[in-house]
């Protein structure tokens, strides 16, 4: 049974939701633009600075980790101070970093520069979700977070032919100074143009289309102990080591596919360039899909947290499968073709993570869900690329890691079936605008 028809739409609303969209998709290209630079750059930073494949895991798993401790303040000050604010410092923060690792000398300062652009760089998933939860009807906002995750997937597709042809004329160093510059410039447009739903005057047809599907939106930001509550909630911890299956997938391949490539396969750092846009042009298009099913299956009455759970469990279980098939498959275009299918996966997985946050949360709390949410995650992604760089020094093979990203993957999905069962609820918060099952 079909739902409700959906309101008319605002112009004004409309307006705002195509600029919000524009300028976080714009970012999504970039943020993953930058966080993928150090993965093209490895092979020829380790042999400049002279580090180990561990010792450049330990730096790949430093951005994760501290991207991971950045969420849990940053869900607060979100909910608090809005993503206009939040995330405008937090795009300048991580381009003015990453022109500054141009500039590094060594392990440490490598360090610190990874530090400052996990910091920079953790408000803007979290804003993103938020952003959509604040502008667009329950019924829309699969799509409008397909379209912004699926931006940042497509900056993951073009980033290594871009940061090798970059990297090759002006060298690793010259090659982060020019990437910080266009999200300098962004930040610059997002805090110009961008205002908070709790800073913009609505009009009364306005009000009645953002609030018909979501009583209860103007509720204050969750106290302290209301947020510390949410640690002690199976669902929140279901949903941490579930994402947890599809971050641990993403930093895998974005962390060493192409070391894989070069090593396994045997092909020049120009050449990783180009065939590493295969698989992320493929989750690109998992990231759209997910959005588009997801609203399709909503607006004909399917509850949207059984919407997001069943593409959730079907995409990590798919993604799994994939990622087993990798080493047997020959030839590194091959090769490449199925991480792209495990990534394919992954991403249809991964929108509807979010997805789910929008469903299963109260309002008033959705950023500081979403952020405890990625906390899980990436405490756990950050052992993908330690443990591959600490194996590949010792069996000099990527086929263990691939078996621990599969049985990750599938422990994922698990937690999803299992363990993430029912609607978050807080004591003097309304509960989910949706059907819970």
């Amino acid at each position: 049974m079909a739902s409700d028809p959906r309101p008319h739409k605002p112009r004004r609303i409309a307006r705002i939701q195509i600029i919000a969209v524009t300028i976080l998709s714009i970012a999504g290209v970039i943020n993953y633009i930058d966080r993928g630079s150090l993965a093209i750059a490895n092979t020829t930073i380790r042999a400049d600075i002279g580090i180990s494949a561990t010792r450049m895991g330990a730096l790949l798993s430093i951005f994760s980790l501290s991207y991971a401790i950045s969420q849990l303040p940053m869900g607060v000050l979100l909910d608090r101070f809005g993503e206009r604010t939040v995330l405008g410092a937090g795009m300048f923060l991580w381009s003015v970093t990453q022109t500054a690792t141009g500039f590094v000398r060594g392990f440490a300062s490598f360090v610190a520069a990874r530090v400052g652009l996990a910091v920079g760089e953790s408000p803007f998933v979290v804003s993103a979700v938020k952003t959509v939860n604040d502008w667009f009807d329950v019924r829309d906002r699969a799509t409008p977070m397909g379209i912004v995750n699926s931006a940042t997937t497509l900056g993951q597709a073009i980033a290594p032919p871009i940061l090798t042809v970059t990297m090759l004329a002006f060298g690793w160093r010259g090659m982060f100074m020019l990437i910080g510059v266009p999200g300098l410039l962004l930040s610059i447009v997002w805090y110009a143009f961008y205002r908070d739903r709790k800073h913009v005057s609505l009009n009364d047809v306005e009000k009645a289309y953002l609030e018909r599907s979501r009583p209860g939106r103007n509720l204050p930001p969750a106290s302290f102990s209301q947020w510390l509550s949410l640690f002690r909630m199976r669902t929140v911890w279901g949903m941490m080591l579930g994402f947890g299956g599809i971050n641990y997938t993403v930093w895998l391949y974005m962390s060493w596919m192409p070391n894989y490539l070069e090593a396994e396969h045997h092909v020049s750092v120009a050449a990783t360039g180009r065939l590493a846009v295969i698989p992320f042009a493929l989750g690109a298009v998992g990231m759209l899909l997910s959005g588009i099913i997801a609203d399709f299956l909503v607006r004909r009455g399917v509850p949207p947290i059984k919407t997001h759970k069943t593409l959730l469990v079907t995409g990590m279980t798919f993604s799994a499968i994939c990622t087993l098939l990798v080493p047997y498959i020959p030839g590194a275009t091959g090769a490449a073709f199925t991480i792209g299918m495990a990534l394919f996966f992954t991403y249809l997985a991964g929108n509807s993570g979010w997805g789910l946050v929008q469903s299963i949360a109260p309002s008033g709390i959705v950023a500081s869900v979403a952020t405890i949410q990625n906390f899980g995650s990436f405490v756990c992604a950050s052992f993908a690329p330690v443990i591959t760089g600490w194996l590949l020094d010792r069996t000099h093979s990527f086929h263990l890691t691939l078996v621990i990203c599969s049985m990750v993957s599938i422990l994922g999905a698990l937690s999803y079936l299992l363990i993430v069962k029912d609607p978050i609820l807080v004591s003097g918060r309304n509960p989910p605008e949706t059907d819970a099952h």
